[in-house]
C-alpha cells in the first residue's frame, strides 16, 4: 500500500514539475532565467489565437477557370511533344478552352484520345477540336483549391507565422488567419504570388524585335503592346524585364520577344536559396532542378548556345542571359536587383511550389489586439469568479474533503496549462471557455465520488472502506461521462475550424487530465491521510 502511495505521489509531483517547466515561457519569470535554461528548456509555450492577440484574416478565391486554362495549355504542349516523338505532322493550337488539332485523321485522333482520355471531341470534320470533359473540369477545380491550401500552408510555415489557420470554405475559397503577423503587406504578397516559373527562349531573330525601343517607362506598356502586337510572329509573345538604375533608382522596362511555349517550368525544381553576388554585394536566388529537370536544362542549353534564355516568374522577365555553353548539373540563378527580403520571399514561394491557379482576394481584415486584451481580461475575470465560487462551495459543503477537491482543481488547471504549452497549442477565446468548462467538470467528478462516499458512510462502513468503495463504484460513471465528452471534442476538432478547434483541444486535454486528477490525485491524498493517522471519522 505504501509503495503504491509513494509511486503515485512521485507521478503527481513529476507531472506537475514538467507542466510548470513547459508553462514558464508564458510567465514574466522566464526572462530572468539563465541563458542555459532558455536554450535547453522549452521556450515557446502557449500561443494566443487571432481573436486574442490580433493579426490578419484573409479570404481568397481560387480562380478555378484559370486552372482549367493552365491544364489545357499543358495538354496542348504535351500533344506537340507527343507528335514530334512519333514523327507525326500535326498542328496544335489553343483557342480559349479548345485544343485544335489539324489535320483530322484516324491516326491523329487515335494518338490524342489514347493518351488524353479526359479530352472530349467537339468537332471532327476537317480538324479535331477537343475540350476537357465536364467531369475532369470539376476535378481540376477541386484539386486546385486543395493544392492551393497546401501550397499556402507551406509558404506560411517557411514565413514563420505561429499557429496559422488555413482551410477551404465553400467550393473555391481559402480562409487564412495569421495571428500576430507584423507585416501584413508582405504576408499578403507572399500568399498571393502565383509563382509560375517558366524558362522561354528569346526570339531575337524576328525582324520586329529590331524595331523595339531599348526600353519603356512603367505605365507605357499598354501603348507599346498596341503598337506591336499585330506585328509579332505566331507562337511568340511580348513580356517585360524590369531594370532598376543602381545610382538613381529609376525603373525602366525592357520589352522582350519570347517563344510562346516554355521549354522548362518550375515544377521540376528541387531547391531554391538566397546567395550574395560578390561583385555587387546583392542577393540573388540560386535554383536547383531535380534529375529530370537537370537533364532537360542541359539539353536546352546545349542546343541553343548563343541564344538568350529568359527566366520568367508570373509573366515578368527577371533575367534573359545568353547561353554561353551547355550547363550540366541543373543549377541556375535568378537575378533582379532584389532586396534581401524580396530574395528570401522569392526562394520561399519557389520551394513551396507554384499555386495551381491565381488567387483573388475577397476579404482582408486586420484584427487589432485591443479586442484580444478585452477578451483576455473578461476571460480572466470570469475564470477567477467561477473558481472562487467553486472553491468556496466545496469548502462549505464538503469541509476537509472540499480542501482535497480544491487541491485537485488547482492541479487540474496547472497540468492543463502545462499540457497546452507543451503542444504549443493556440489559446482562443472559446479555448478560455473550455478551461472554465473543465473546471466545472473537475468539480462534478469530485461531487460524484464524495456523494458515493457519503452513501457508504451512512451504510455503516469505516472511513477507509467508504473511500475505497466510493471511488470503486463511481469510477465507471466518471469514466463514461468523460469518454463521451472526448468523443464530442474529437468531432469538433475534426469538423470545426479556427477557434472551434481551439475549444476542442482545450476540452480534450482538460478531460484527460481531469480523469488523472480526480481518480488518482484526490485518491492519493485520501490514502496519505489514512496511512498517517487512524481515520475514525471523515470530514465530508
Amino acid at each position: 500500500m505504501k509503495k503504491k502511495i509513494l509511486w503515485r505521489s512521485i507521478l503527481i509531483c513529476f507531472t506537475l514539475v514538467i507542466a510548470i517547466i513547459f508553462f514558464l515561457p508564458n510567465t514574466p519569470a522566464f526572462q530572468y532565467m539563465p541563458e542555459w535554461w532558455k536554450k535547453s528548456m522549452p521556450g515557446k509555450g502557449i500561443v494566443l489565437g487571432l481573436d486574442l492577440q490580433g493579426g490578419l484574416h484573409l479570404v481568397f478565391e481560387v480562380e478555378g477557370d484559370k486552372a482549367v486554362e493552365i491544364t489545357t495549355d499543358r495538354y496542348s504542349s504535351g500533344l506537340r511533344d507527343l507528335f514530334a516523338k512519333k514523327k507525326v505532322t500535326a498542328e496544335v493550337k489553343v483557342s480559349g478552352l479548345d485544343i485544335i488539332v489539324s489535320p483530322s485523321s484516324p491516326e491523329i485522333r487515335k494518338i490524342v484520345e489514347g493518351n488524353y482520355p479526359t479530352l472530349t471531341p467537339v468537332e471532327t470534320a476537317t480538324r479535331l477540336v477537343y475540350r476537357i470533359s465536364d467531369r475532369e473540369v470539376r476535378r481540376i477545380k477541386d484539386s486546385a483549391a486543395d493544392q492551393a491550401v497546401e501550397t499556402i500552408r507551406n509558404r506560411i510555415d517557411q514565413f514563420g507565422v505561429a499557429e496559422p489557420t488555413i482551410h477551404r470554405q465553400a467550393e473555391n475559397e481559402v480562409v487564412i488567419q495569421l495571428p500576430g503577423v507584423k507585416d501584413p503587406k508582405r504576408a499578403i504578397e507572399l500568399i498571393g504570388k502565383t509563382a509560375q516559373l517558366e524558362f522561354k527562349l528569346v526570339d531575337d531573330d524576328a525582324l520586329v524585335a529590331a524595331e523595339f525601343p531599348s526600353f519603356v517607362y512603367p505605365g507605357e506598356e499598354e501603348t507599346f503592346l498596341k503598337q506591336f502586337t499585330e506585328k509579332i510572329p505566331e507562337e511568340t509573345g511580348i513580356l517585360f524585364e524590369r531594370k532598376i538604375n543602381r545610382e538613381t533608382g529609376a525603373v525602366i522596362k525592357i520589352p522582350i520577344l519570347l517563344k510562346e511555349h516554355a521549354v522548362l517550368t518550375g515544377d521540376l525544381l528541387s531547391d531554391a536559396k538566397v546567395n550574395i553576388d560578390p561583385r555587387f554585394n546583392e542577393p540573388y536566388v540560386s535554383i536547383t532542378f531535380n534529375p529530370a529537370g537537370a537533364k532537360i536544362f542541359e539539353e536546352i542549353t546545349g542546343a541553343n548556345i548563343g541564344k538568350r534564355l529568359a527566366i520568367i516568374l508570373d509573366n515578368t522577365v527577371y533575367s534573359a542571359p545568353v547561353i554561353r555553353e551547355k550547363i550540366a548539373g541543373g543549377d541556375a540563378q535568378i537575378t533582379g536587383n532584389f532586396t534581401m527580403e524580396e530574395a528570401r520571399d522569392l526562394s520561399i514561394v519557389l520551394r513551396a511550389g507554384a499555386l495551381p491557379a491565381p488567387l483573388k482576394m475577397l476579404q482582408n481584415v486586420t484584427v487589432g489586439p485591443s479586442l484580444g486584451r478585452d477578451s483576455i481580461e473578461a476571460g480572466k475575470i470570469a475564470g477567477i469568479i467561477g473558481t472562487i465560487a467553486v472553491v468556496v462551495f466545496m469548502l462549505f459543503y464538503y469541509r476537509l474533503s472540499g480542501v482535497i477537491a480544491n487541491f485537485a482543481l488547482v492541479l487540474n488547471v496547472l497540468l492543463l496549462l502545462g499540457a497546452m504549452a507543451s503542444l504549443n497549442a493556440t489559446l482562443t477565446l472559446p479555448g478560455i471557455a473550455g478551461i472554465i468548462l473543465v473546471i466545472g467538470m473537475a468539480v462534478d467528478s469530485n461531487v460524484l465520488m464524495f456523494e458515493r462516499i457519503r452513501e457508504e458512510l451512512r451504510g455503516g462502513k469505516t472511513p477507509v472502506a467508504a473511500i475505497d468503495s466510493g471511488y470503486s463504484k463511481a469510477f465507471w460513471t466518471i469514466f463514461d461521462s468523460h469518454v463521451t465528452t472526448l468523443i464530442t471534442a474529437a468531432v469538433l476538432f475534426q469538423f470545426g475550424t479556427g477557434p472551434i478547434k481551439g475549444f476542442a483541444v482545450t476540452l480534450s486535454l482538460g478531460v484527460a487530465i481531469n480523469l488523472f486528477t480526480a481518480l488518482i490525485g484526490t485518491k492519493t491524498v485520501f490514502d496519505i491521510l489514512a496511512s498517517k493517522m487512524k481515520m475514525r471519522a471523515l470530514s465530508i
